[in-house]
């Protein structure tokens, strides 16, 4: 009886509003754009990775059951990514820190909903490990690409890059594309190009996000059916890991006026964050 119950959950929740799943797919497309932030873990904090996967690894046998769950997702992602994602940038070169903090607070406060559905189905002895793992690899990949600055330029197949690292945001969590490109030179030209829908930069980049998630989507979807557990514990590795990293820790230091913003910020994000969260369990089955 109690498998059944999970079977349940699983495959129909969370059951929110259309207006709210508008809302979330926006503020994933946000955080695909935004710099340090990952839609990857945005997907995750929201409860919709693992439809992602299934449908992005077989999306002929889960067009039906998938699609109509993404399309409000799909809504509100493209305004975040394209329309809200402007303002949105104005709002991170006035005022960064109290921006990020936000974000910080959002991805926290979900933090006991990841774990929570990380033990649907068992718990496993390598969960802890698996957690440890990820955040070391996640410490030392992108630490590595802030210390080693390279830049490219600006061309076809540096874009069909650039569309490899915006599938891999998704595809992975906490992989940031901006945190990838901007090392390079090329998240500023990139974003541009989307937001002006330069066709020269969109087609190889479409290229790039279309190869990596035919190549890894299938595998990393297998890693859920057979490791649902370690697989899903790795992925909170990977969260904390580059949540700590987008941390603004000197503009903790600034003065006692950004101490207190940034808390504030830090506390509404949490805040709104739990209150998402419970309003998600009321609407699940």
């Amino acid at each position: 009886m109690e498998k059944t119950n999970c079977q349940t959950k699983q495959t129909t929740s969370p059951r929110s509003p259309f207006l709210l799943k508008i809302v979330q797919g926006a503020l994933i497309g946000l955080g695909a754009v935004l710099p340090g932030i990952s839609g990857g873990v945005l997907c995750v904090v929201f409860g919709i990775y693992q439809t992602v996967m299934e449908l992005l690894a077989d999306p002929i046998h889960h067009f039906k059951t998938h699609v109509p769950k993404l399309i409000p997702i799909g809504i509100g992602g493209v305004i975040g990514f394209m329309g809200i994602a402007n303002l949105l940038s104005v709002l991170l070169e006035r005022y960064p820190a109290p921006s990020v903090c936000v974000f910080i607070g959002l991805i926290s406060g979900m933090l006991p909903s990841l774990y929570r559905e990380a033990g649907e189905k068992g718990k496993s002895k390598h969960d802890f490990k698996a957690t440890l793992i990820s955040m070391v690899i996640t410490f030392v990949l992108l630490i590595s690409l802030q210390i080693f600055s390279i830049e490219i330029q600006p061309g076809f197949f540096a874009y069909i890059f650039c569309g490899v690292c915006l599938a891999l945001s998704v595809i992975v969590p906490g992989m940031s594309f901006s945190t990838l490109l901007m090392p390079l030179g090329l998240y500023t030209p990139f974003v541009s190009g989307i937001g002006h829908m330069d066709f020269s930069i969109l087609f190889p980049a479409g290229l790039g996000a279309l190869a990596t998630v035919i190549l890894l989507s299938r595998l990393i979807n297998r890693l859920f059916e057979r490791y649902y557990s370690i697989a899903f514990h790795a992925i909170i590795g990977v969260v904390i890991a580059a949540t700590i990293l987008i941390i603004p820790f000197s503009s903790f230091l600034e003065s006692k006026t950004a101490l207190l913003i940034n808390i504030c910020c830090l506390g509404a994000g949490g805040i709104a964050s739990l209150l998402l969260d419970r309003f998600n369990q009321r609407y699940s089955v």
